[in-house]
């Protein structure tokens, strides 16, 4: 029981990470209804700006913060550049265009910094671990419980007490009547890029601080875990992106400790299975929404 506990909490530690990148996911596709599979780019180029200053003598503390700011800058630009030339278009260009900016970015990578992996110093506390009673859990999965569910809190006041708030939801719940009643609809997408931007960046943290390396094809397994945890919780709900990512995360983690012998290597694909096996019997996902839900 305490060896399960324990994979329960490291499962919600990844879980976390999962829910903030399919929360970004979901704010998204709540506005333009579009499933943006150029979200794992952010950490892409996050993770290279984060090479860039450890190469210059950098420390967490103050890579930490650019990682986000640079995460918000490089949504803002895709929108800018890509998605609002496709704004007007079927549900399928934009699709498109979001596997073209996914491809692009890693080209652009390979082409003039290198394909080579590049690796920096993780966090000294990254391996720490502390007791709760009986269970020992490791410090990193603890911070990233404590900063996800601050994060939450923020982006529930931010949808719920704020003017951009109120915009964003009208503008889920139908955007051709919202901006009929005056909403800015480019200021409303360009805000809802800004704030899942910022979600990646947060997510992008700790997802550098475990992996201590970035590469051009970085952003493929964040956007895979992003956009599967979105499914499964159902598209278009934010409640459901945050139960689908810690809903994942668990399942990685329990699956891994539980299999036996060799058979752990098999954890993904075994967690593929499961959700085809939710998508068979559950395909709206794990919670249902009509359209969209009002973020």
């Amino acid at each position: 029981m305490t060896e399960l506990i324990q994979n329960v909490i490291d499962g919600l530690g990844r879980g976390s990470i999962y829910a903030l990148l399919a929360l970004g996911v979901a704010v998204i596709f709540g506005v333009m209804h579009l499933l943006n599979f150029a979200h794992g780019e952010l950490i892409t180029v996050s993770g290279y700006a984060a090479y860039a200053a450890f190469s210059t003598g950098w420390s967490w503390y103050l890579v930490a913060p650019l990682v986000i700011v640079v995460s918000i800058l490089t949504s803002l630009v895709i929108e800018r550049v890509a998605f609002s030339r496709v704004r007007n278009a079927s549900s399928f260009t934009q699709l498109l265009t979001s596997f073209g900016i996914h491809f692009l970015v890693s080209a652009m990578f390979v082409m003039y910094v290198g394909a080579r992996v590049k690796t920096f110093s993780e966090p000294s506390w990254i391996s720490d671990t502390t007791a709760i009673g009986p269970i020992t859990v490791e410090v990193f999965d603890l911070v990233v419980i404590a900063v996800t569910a601050v994060t939450l809190a923020a982006t529930v006041v931010i949808l719920q007490k704020t003017m951009f708030g109120l915009a964003l939801r009208a503008a889920a719940a139908d955007f051709d009547t919202a901006r009929l009643m005056g909403v800015d609809s480019d200021r409303v997408i360009r805000g809802a890029f800004a704030l899942s931007g910022a979600l990646a960046g947060i997510a992008g943290i700790f997802w550098l601080m475990r992996a201590g390396n970035t590469a051009p094809s970085s952003g493929i397994d964040p956007m895979l875990k992003g956009v599967l945890a979105a499914l499964i919780g159902g598209l278009g709900s934010l409640r459901g992106a945050v139960l689908g990512g810690l809903a994942l995360g668990v399942a990685e983690v329990v699956l891994r400790s539980q299999l036996p012998g060799t058979a752990a290597a098999l954890t993904d694909g075994v967690v593929f299975a499961l959700i085809a096996l939710l998508f068979i019997f559950r395909p709206q996902g794990l919670i249902t929404v009509s359209h969209a839900e009002r973020v």
